[in-house]
């Protein structure tokens, strides 16, 4: 006797649906990715706050992305929650070692990719805005590429 599977579900668009669960597990993956680069840039900001204005506050971080002030309120709670951030109530946000590390670390993938897309001849105003996504899915191996391609260039055009 042979088990009867069920056929797949069709949905709208003529794609397979997948079972609850698998479909919680995929949206659960992309909420930790999405959590992890809001922390990733909020530390990278805070960090370069403090360095420019030697301190950070809700209100610059507000201004910066673009966010509602509540909005980061919210995030900050959940950063300080998590061990990147410390803040008294009406005090600046201090980063922690974690949070200073990941900063350091965020600046640095920034950083690569920016100088890789403008030796590309990417203009600056576009590498900045492209380099503030790419950041975040570029894998080491492939960051490293990027750096050689940098140092080839820079020795070809001397």
């Amino acid at each position: 006797m042979s088990e009867e599977t069920e056929p797949p579900v069709i949905g709208l668009l003529g794609c397979v649906v997948d079972e609850p669960e698998s479909q919680a597990r995929a949206f659960g993956q992309q909420r930790r990715q999405r959590d992890s680069m809001m922390a990733q840039d909020y530390c990278e900001l805070i960090a370069d706050l403090i360095d420019a204005q030697g301190e950070a506050r809700a209100v610059d971080i507000s201004r910066r992305l673009g966010v509602a002030h509540a909005t980061v309120v919210n995030t900050i709670g959940r950063l300080q929650r998590d061990g990147y951030v410390l803040q008294q109530p009406y005090r600046s946000i201090f980063l922690t070692e974690t949070g200073r590390a990941l900063a350091l670390e965020c600046r640095r993938r920034h950083q690569i990719v920016l100088r890789f897309l403008e030796a590309l001849g990417i203009d600056p105003e576009t590498a900045r805005a492209d380099a503030e996504g790419m950041e975040h899915h570029v894998s080491e191996p492939t960051l490293a590429a990027f750096e050689r391609f940098i140092a080839e260039k820079r020795g070809a055009s001397f």
